[in-house]
């Protein structure tokens, strides 16, 4: 259930509380930092500070935040603790503002852009996203079911496109150039959620698990030809329809593979128009990204603002991001 900003009592009302539809709107709400804390804390703790160390709900206000009346804990802290915008000295102000244009845009904000329209670097810009992908990864499985659509797409430039010192080495069997795009697996329930995996290599062991982990049984399984996807043929717990694209088949009985393809067009034309180019050290996090707008596309950008902050739990270190 969607809570409208009319259920936070304690914030300052003003004309656009129940939504607002432009980012003007949005920092004409959030117009200092007092009413982005008393926000967020709302989103996270419904009015009961609660301590991220120890998770007890007692707790007592300090002149700077909150202290745990835990003995064994009696830590200090803030709605920031735990959080993306832990240790950040960018106001919440303009962290909302990053999340909503994040959220809203159908095909995302390269940093580029959100440093011109907000006044901050490009790498701060850079940092800031990284860690809203962060808050819209789904934590757990999403258990799709009914009719469900897999494939697997290929990530990544064409080796002539690229720099002589950047091209992968050829392989002196195939006269191709080896491992050139990075693979990506996708579920999609018919009318529903996607999930997406970036892997290594599509495998049968790697799809297999991935639909162990994220489909109910009893669901009937929508693939391609590719003989990967063989094995359901055979399988007890899922249902298999093959629609094959080799033999002019886009619709067999009313399945199809339609749904995970838009899903991939979205993500391919994001990549190509907004990223230009994305690593497949960080792919993971920009197919999450687009993940999560996909599956929260039937509510308003309003709604899809305040459950990106109610999830903002979950802290990523530039060190964890750039792997070092």
């Amino acid at each position: 259930m969607f809570c409208s900003f009319l259920d936070y009592i304690f914030v300052p009302t003003t004309p656009n509380m129940n939504q607002f539809k432009t980012l003007p709107e949005l920092l004409d709400f959030f117009k200092d930092e007092k009413v982005c804390i008393a926000y967020l804390q709302q989103k996270l703790w419904n009015g009961n500070p609660t301590c991220p160390f120890c998770g007890t709900d007692k707790a007592y206000k300090t002149d700077r935040g909150y202290k745990c009346r835990n003995k064994e804990c009696y830590k200090k802290f803030t709605a920031k603790v735990g959080t993306i915008y832990e240790n950040s000295k960018i106001p919440l102000r303009t962290w909302f503002a990053s999340i909503y244009l994040c959220t809203a845009h159908k095909k995302g904000i390269s940093s580029c852009q959100l440093a011109r329209d907000l006044g901050i670097t490009q790498k701060t810009a850079w940092f800031v996203l990284h860690r809203i992908r962060e808050m819209l990864r789904t934590k757990a499985p999403l258990m799709l079911r009914n009719k469900v659509q897999i494939d697997e797409t290929y990530v990544g430039g064409l080796e002539r496109n690229k720099h002589a010192n950047k091209r992968r080495p050829i392989d002196k069997v195939t006269g191709k150039a080896s491992d050139i795009k990075t693979p990506v697996i996708g579920i999609v329930e018919t009318g529903g959620k996607v999930t997406v995996k970036v892997t290594e290599w599509v495998s049968k062991r790697n799809v297999q698990k991935l639909i162990e982990q994220n489909v109910e049984k009893g669901s009937t399984m929508v693939s391609d030809g590719y003989a990967m996807y063989g094995y359901l043929k055979n399988s007890k717990e899922f249902t298999h329809v093959v629609v094959d694209h080799s033999k002019g088949e886009y619709v067999k009985g009313g399945f199809h593979t339609n749904g995970i393809e838009n899903f991939w067009s979205l993500l391919k034309r994001g990549i190509i128009g907004i990223f230009h180019q994305v690593s497949p050290w960080h792919l993971q996090r920009y197919c999450d990204e687009f993940a999560a707008r996909y599956n929260s596309r039937q509510i308003t950008d309003c709604e899809r603002f305040a459950v990106s902050v109610t999830n903002s739990r979950g802290r990523l270190k530039y060190k964890q991001l750039i792997g070092k």
